[in-house]
């Protein structure tokens, strides 16, 4: 049962990153990492497939192995948090809505400065 649990959960994840790769709002990574995590559990194969993608497959194995993010994806991630609050900040009308991501999405750009770089 617990298996079939993961197994919807990763396809949920995985469903919700390619969203994210189209629409600002949603981060993609977080999702992917999630999709590989339950596909772990529930069926190694896709997570196998995930490990090994061209795209993703070095970041995810950079992460599972060192828990690393590397220089060039730090200062793209940390680029769009940036730009994200900004845009938030110009269409926004409320004043808490930009003070509450502020917290978040500050919390979440020291995380990503604060993680090692790959070792070789």
């Amino acid at each position: 049962m617990m298996r079939l649990v993961y197994l919807c959960c990763g396809y949920a994840s995985l469903g919700l990153g390619i969203v994210g790769i189209f629409l600002p709002v949603l981060p993609t990574t977080p999702f992917v990492l999630l999709a590989v995590w339950c596909f772990a559990r529930s069926n190694p194969d896709l997570a196998h497939k995930l490990y090994s993608h061209p795209r993703f497959g070095t970041l995810l194995t950079t992460w599972r192995d060192q828990r690393a993010i590397p220089f060039r994806a730090k200062v793209w991630a940390l680029t769009m948090l940036a730009s994200s609050y900004g845009l938030i900040l110009w269409l926004s009308e409320s004043r808490v809505v930009p003070m509450l991501l502020a917290a978040i999405m500050g919390s979440v750009a020291l995380f990503i400065a604060t993680r090692p770089r790959p070792r070789p």
